[in-house]
């Protein structure tokens, strides 16, 4: 099967609403974690505002959860019976999410703990430092059997099992060659999530792409891949980076 890559500039609600059912082996999200309000953090060592843009801003929890009772809903259609979504998040709306899946009627497998190994600061000093986010691994409540690459995760981890807490380092400044996005992904955790749960030839979908890591990390490892997100700047981020990757690995 040849590889593809396609990359939509569009809104993911109306496009995964027309999207063919029960076809995506696995869905990758990494939905707006909803934290603009206008408070501070630190990035490269300097004071910067969270604001991120309108995409990342709500005015009430309501609005948040039926954001995300509706985009689940949406790909719940189009996963296959075997297959799993994973969504990624802060305490910012992760709980949210969490509970949008069981209202769904997902199944939770796992609450992988992404340890960020160089967090930056807390420069309130009124709270503990912010050093790790969640990932929810989720497949849908049925009889089918999901695909879980066992033994790759054990390699993957000098032949043990590997647990639920991935101690992962921030995004290097290689995988930003082509341009910035607030809240991209490193390739490594990816990577991992790709070869957990997906064979090559599978179809991915990430329907918040953002700067495309997904995609990157699909090419690499010969996996279809659909990407979808309505910021212009982001889907032309994402070309750059997928256009410039080459097929590294057969597994």
């Amino acid at each position: 099967m040849d590889q593809q890559t396609i990359l939509i500039l569009h809104d993911s609600f109306d496009f995964m609403s027309h999207m063919k059912p029960q076809t995506m082996d696995m869905i990758f999200a990494d939905p707006p974690y909803f934290l603009s309000n206008g408070g501070i953090s630190t990035s490269g060592g300097k004071i910067v505002c969270v604001n991120k843009g309108k995409w990342d801003h709500v005015a009430s929890f309501k609005e948040k959860h039926n954001f995300n009772l509706q985009w689940i809903k949406l790909a719940k259609k189009i996963l296959k019976p075997n297959g799993t979504i994973w969504i990624s998040g802060s305490m910012h709306n992760i709980y949210s999410v969490g509970v949008a899946l069981e209202q769904n009627n997902f199944k939770i497998m796992n609450n992988i703990t992404w340890q960020k190994t160089s967090p930056p600061r807390n420069l309130t000093k009124k709270y503990f430092t912010h050093s790790t986010e969640t990932i929810l691994w989720a497949r849908k409540k049925s009889a089918h059997s999901h695909c879980f690459n066992y033994q790759q995760m054990c390699l993957l981890n000098n032949g043990q099992q590997m647990t639920d807490v991935w101690p992962i380092a921030a995004v290097p400044k290689i995988e930003k060659t082509f341009g910035y996005h607030p809240t991209q992904k490193p390739e490594f955790l990816l990577r991992q999530i790709v070869l957990a749960s997906t064979n090559p030839g599978d179809y991915i979908l990430d329907p918040f792409m953002g700067s495309g890591t997904t995609g990157v990390i699909a090419k690499k490892l010969g996996r279809q891949f659909i990407g979808i997100d309505q910021e212009k700047q982001y889907v032309n981020l994402a070309y750059r980076r997928i256009i410039n990757t080459k097929k590294i690995e057969s597994k």
